[in-house]
């Protein structure tokens, strides 16, 4: 073995060490959270005492919705690439993109026909 892998090791498992070391010592140095009423209230944008019930439940629909964001504007990210290279590409990365916003537009028909974005 090398000297300079050794060396590297041992660097690696002294840091590895002292990282245990401090959180072990920041455990029993640090502040002591103990737990109170007035902590383990729930804190609304200044209001002192909540109004009503903390654990609503929200629809599924927002999260669907979300998600659907994500996953559609995530797309976009993919269409930048080929618009920068579209010269490169030719007709062939034309014919590529079409496919490609043509799947998009199959799924959002599919979102649509399954009534996903309906609040009813």
């Amino acid at each position: 073995m090398s000297t300079q892998l050794v060396l590297s090791s041992i660097i690696f498992v002294i840091i590895g060490f002292s990282l245990v070391a401090l959180f072990l010592l920041s455990k029993f140095v640090g502040p002591n959270n103990k737990n109170n009423k007035l902590k383990n209230t729930v804190y609304e944008s200044g209001v002192s005492n909540p109004i009503g019930n903390t654990n609503i439940r929200f629809s599924i629909k927002f999260y669907l919705v979300a998600i659907l964001f994500v996953l559609f504007d995530v797309e976009i990210i993919f269409m930048f690439p080929w618009a920068v290279n579209i010269k490169e590409l030719g007709y062939f990365g034309l014919f590529e993109m079409f496919m490609f916003m043509g799947l998009l537009f199959s799924g959002l028909i599919y979102i649509y026909k399954k009534k996903a974005l309906s609040w009813d």
